[in-house]
């Protein structure tokens, strides 16, 4: 296996070409470590998800000025599945506030599965989080629109501010979902039932089935965490995705929930603000930093990939990144500082970033 390292034309100092091989070094030893392993089996229960093949494995990390560090298959396609709720919750915060989207769906971690008959807020009358698969379609039901179509629309423009390029559904999936997805209607007509959402049911679990089968590869989840990372500006192109102010309720409740019934464990083991979804991949965000993608579908009991949990495992561990030690600038096992250029704070402030360099592969 042969680096392969695209630089920009820009000037690089020595520290900095040191530091991206260093990181690209990482990235192509835990690719290595991991790819042998098989534990773990496809998600079946969406017939179109038992069809990705098992094996494969893409790991990236794009940081918050722009950089790209790339192993595997990290520009296979696959469904966004459930890493989609954490910004589809930012576009509902965007469209109502803050105080509106608290009556609707609350912050509290489950413990349970993510696609468990919904628990209810005895006073309240609301889902646990917006990223169980209850608080999700509450989310989605309130996505401004002026018909399906537009809500869709929305959406798709959404996710194209995160990644950076256009992004489009799988129908098939979508098909697939839509026709099998008895668990995820029996919450949606409850929720109804107890006055948790309103509306066209049928309409807004369209909407919500639609949104988890856009299509992103491990690259696209990585420039989403730097996005969030970046105060919610996307380091390639510059544009601000969500506004400022709703970046910390995005990782806040990432933190807590992103992983279901998982949760307390990641937090102690990664201590990062992640999400991650049945399709395979797995989201996580180093706030300031970077974010990281992985994509490998072999999933555990709890639906979580269990190459992506074990390679945030290394990532923290070699950088320092579990965010108590950044809290307290403890240095990691191998200490990396990955410096930062000065359209990072160009990017904070709004502008327009430059041209980012080429991304960085093992091939």
């Amino acid at each position: 296996m042969s680096f392969q390292a695209n630089v920009s034309a820009e000037a690089i100092s020595v520290r900095q070409s040191a530091e991206r091989l260093r990181i690209l070094s990482v990235l192509n030893d835990l690719h290595l470590k991991y790819k042998s392993l098989q534990d773990g089996r496809v998600a079946d229960y969406i017939p179109q998800l038992a069809k990705v093949p098992p094996d494969l494995f893409g790991i990236c990390i794009a940081t918050v000025d722009g950089q790209i560090f790339e192993v595997g298959d990290y520009d296979y396609l696959f469904t966004i599945q459930s890493i989609s709720k954490p910004f589809v919750y930012g576009l509902a915060l965007e469209d109502h506030g803050r105080d509106y989207v608290r009556t609707r769906v609350g912050v509290e971690p489950t413990g349970d599965a993510f696609n468990s008959i919904i628990k209810l807020d005895e006073r309240s009358k609301r889902p646990h989080n917006p990223l169980v698969n209850a608080g999700a379609i509450a989310m989605t039901s309130i996505i401004k629109g002026t018909d399906p179509t537009d809500k869709l629309n929305r959406l798709l423009d959404l996710f194209q501010r995160y990644t950076g390029h256009s992004i489009f559904a799988d129908m098939s999936v979508f098909m697939s979902e839509r026709t099998t997805g008895h668990r995820n209607r029996a919450i949606a007509h409850l929720m109804l039932n107890f006055g948790m959402i309103d509306g066209n049911v049928d309409e807004a679990l369209d909407l919500y089935f639609q949104q988890c089968s856009l299509m992103v590869s491990c690259r696209d989840l990585a420039v989403m965490g730097a996005t969030l990372a970046n105060r919610g500006v996307n380091p390639l192109t510059g544009e601000r995705a969500i506004a400022a102010e709703y970046v910390r309720d995005i990782l806040s409740v990432m933190f807590t929930c992103g992983l279901y019934d998982y949760a307390g464990e990641w937090a102690y083991r990664v201590g990062l603000p992640a999400k991650s979804g049945v399709g395979g991949g797995l989201l996580a965000v180093v706030p300031g930093r970077f974010g990281i993608g992985v994509f490998s579908p072999r999933l555990d009991e709890r639906g979580n990939s269990i190459r992506a949990i074990r390679v945030c495992e290394g990532i923290v561990q070699e950088f320092g990144a579990h965010i108590f030690d950044l809290a307290f600038d403890l240095p990691a096992a191998h200490e990396v500082h990955l410096e930062q250029s000065t359209r990072t704070a160009d990017a904070r402030n709004g502008h327009t970033a430059s041209h980012p360099p080429e991304p960085h592969r093992v091939a």
